[in-house]
């Protein structure tokens, strides 16, 4: 009798150590995480230099031999998993208790999952501080300079870009990773980086998304919508959080600067002209705001202006605003304190980039 009640009590609490286990293991990374934050010198050493290179190459390896993209897939797979529990529980087959505490077990493990592919990432030094930089007091002048070059660059290296330039593109794109690579504390090859088509493009532009970087499975994914002179930095821009890095002003100003070191004018006009939008929305309240539109090239104008109206034309409001919430809560959530306003942060980057460039 004794014995009996023994191995009912093992039982018992192996079945809920095998219930509670991913709980455990995600309170275990989310402490991790906390810990991370405070300690960025060592996430850079040994993860972002040491543990993550070997998963983007040993993914990337995986997921380039696939043309489509896995992590829509396997989303596609989950959704479905979770009708069919719904459908299962309105039959009576199972209860709605044994799914519910599954979906939250999926959902624990893909947590932990995401901070061990990838997600440190967020926590290593910033740009500044990992490749040197001096971090130049806010100066008024050296905005407006920087300013008017972008403006002269942008109208200098205008063309037309094309759909069926986008595998030449990708070449010049890694290309210009592998020389910028040193100066932008970047390890490289990191693996290797295969854009793929979002499977669900028109539904991804109704929220406003151009691009994004599937870490479970270490792909690139671009919107099949976006416009051929977006492609290059959108390009480059997903290649930077693949490379390691999480801040999304980052990510905007490595891709600028890929872009625009590289010899190529499709490189160069898209780098310059997207900048160059980031920086009119900070001179918006400036009283000299027209007289710098007044110096934009007008077909530069033309493509400001059709992309504003083709993306619009694209998204749906309601959808776009909460994707914007959901990812302004993200960003948050992994140390990055302005949320979705920090792409627009690039403009102080670039600033610094361009008050440190005597030694770049």
């Amino acid at each position: 009798m004794v014995e009996n009640s023994k191995m009912i009590r093992e039982v018992r609490i192996s079945k809920l150590l095998l219930n509670l286990w991913p709980f455990i293991l995600s309170l275990l990374v989310f402490l991790s995480t906390r810990l991370s934050i405070r300690n960025p010198a060592f996430i850079e050493q040994h993860y972002s230099r040491g543990i993550y290179p070997v998963i983007a190459n040993l993914f990337s390896f995986f997921s380039n031999v696939i043309p489509f993209s896995l992590w829509d897939v396997f989303w596609i797979l989950i959704i479905l998993l979770l009708i069919s529990g719904l459908i299962l529980v309105a039959f009576r087959k199972i209860k709605f208790g044994w799914l519910g505490l599954r979906t939250l077990q999926i959902l624990a493990i893909l947590y932990s999952i995401f901070y061990f592919v990838w997600g440190y990432n967020y926590f290593r030094p910033n740009i500044e501080k990992r490749v040197g930089w001096e971090t130049p007091k806010p100066d008024e002048m050296i905005f407006r300079s920087i300013l008017d070059s972008l403006i002269v660059r942008t109208n200098f290296n205008y063309l037309q870009i094309l759909s069926s330039d986008y595998p030449k593109i990708d070449e010049l794109v890694e290309e210009s990773y592998k020389i910028q690579s040193p100066k932008l504390a970047i390890t490289y090859p990191n693996g290797t980086r295969r854009p793929k088509t979002m499977i669900f493009s028109s539904f991804y532009s109704k929220v406003g998304l151009s691009g994004y970087f599937g870490p479970f499975f270490n792909e690139i994914h671009v919107n099949q919508y976006l416009l051929p002179m977006d492609y290059p930095f959108l390009l480059a821009h997903e290649k930077a959080h693949q490379f390691g890095i999480g801040s999304e002003a980052e990510a905007n100003l490595v891709a600028f600067i890929v872009c625009t070191k590289s010899s190529d004018q499709r490189l160069k006009y898209s780098g310059y002209q997207t900048l160059l939008l980031y920086f009119l929305r900070d001179a918006s309240h400036l009283k000299e705001y027209k007289d710098y539109i007044n110096k934009i090239d007008k077909r530069v104008l033309q493509d400001f202006r059709f992309r504003q109206k083709y993306y619009q034309g694209l998204e749906n409001n309601t959808l776009s605003d909460m994707q914007t919430a959901a990812n302004n809560s993200y960003l948050k959530a992994n140390n990055i304190e302005k949320g979705v306003k920090n792409y627009n942060q690039v403009v102080s980057l670039v600033i610094s980039w361009y008050y440190n460039s005597i030694n770049y």
